[in-house]
């Protein structure tokens, strides 16, 4: 068993008996800051370190509206979805552990992930650590114009430490969890104990963070359906004119429950002049 599943493992174990937060934290591996040369780094606390400004990330990609232009009638739309995710899982126990999915592919998850995970890091309430569960065809890292490196695949195999997962992007407080190493059984992982013990250590590692979960798509892969047994709540992304009604329900289906919050409806078309549905029809044809 490797270092990070006993100290997972002692975590859980901790928290079930009620130990204090103090005890628990200290069985865990800790969120580090780098340190210079001759000084310990430090265990994180609520906020993520302070990024150097020539280590703050710039992408481009145009859809991402929550960072380019955070004041653009898009951009509040994803607001508006914040406000109601935050007032559907902010109440006597903190759902603070969310997944993001679709039916099938190209309904703009992804996008959907990364700008509320945004819009979330932006508020002053909450830190948010942006997971990209879509091991198959991982794109969180692509939109940010960062590398490939250690993620989720490398700690469920034992091949990383949370630690050296984590890339703080200095936007806001967003804090990310690349996709990591090609693996051929996402399945195996999902269902395994391992991200059962690595989503209840990242939910209840700091009391203000959200966790974001950017998944395959539900019909044509397994490992979303078992990851919606684990997380606190979903988000079923609907593209309009993409999924068939059949597929939609189907997808509907797997997650229906005290677990879905809602679904969000992408790419809407144009009612009238309203400047507000601008922006989603560039969404169409695009295959985002």
């Amino acid at each position: 068993m490797s270092r990070i599943e006993m100290a997972m493992e002692k975590a859980a174990r901790l928290r079930e008996e009620g130990a204090p937060r103090e005890a628990v934290e200290a069985g865990t591996p800790q969120e580090v800051t780098t340190a210079p040369p001759g000084h310990e780094a430090r265990p994180a606390t609520g906020a993520p370190p302070v990024v150097p400004p020539e280590r703050v990330l710039t992408p481009r990609h145009p859809f991402l509206v929550n960072i380019l232009d955070p004041h653009s009638p898009a951009a509040e739309e994803y607001k508006k979805l914040k406000s109601v995710l935050v007032k559907l899982t902010d109440g006597e126990r903190f759902k603070n552990a969310v997944m993001v999915t679709s039916s099938v592919p190209g309904e703009g998850k992804s996008l959907t992930a990364l700008n509320l995970a945004a819009s979330l890091a932006q508020g002053l309430d909450h830190t948010v650590l942006l997971v990209d569960a879509d091991l198959r065809r991982p794109s969180l890292h692509r939109y940010l114009e960062i590398e490939q490196g250690p993620g989720l695949a490398d700690i469920l195999s034992g091949k990383a430490a949370i630690p050296d997962t984590i890339v703080q992007t200095g936007l806001g407080k967003l804090s990310l969890i690349r996709s990591g190493s090609h693996v051929d059984n996402p399945v195996e992982l999902f269902s395994s104990q391992k991200m059962r013990a690595l989503v209840d250590e990242l939910k209840n590692r700091y009391p203000d963070r959200y966790i974001i979960f950017d998944t395959p798509p539900l019909l044509p892969f397994a490992e979303s359906r078992a990851l919606a047994n684990i997380v606190d709540g979903v988000l079923l992304v609907v593209m309009e004119r993409l999924a068939s009604e059949d597929e939609v329900l189907e997808a509907y289906e797997a997650v229906k429950g005290p677990g879905l919050l809602g679904v969000v409806y992408n790419a809407a078309c144009d009612t009238g002049h309203d400047e507000r549905y601008a922006y989603y029809k560039h969404y169409q044809g695009q295959g985002q």
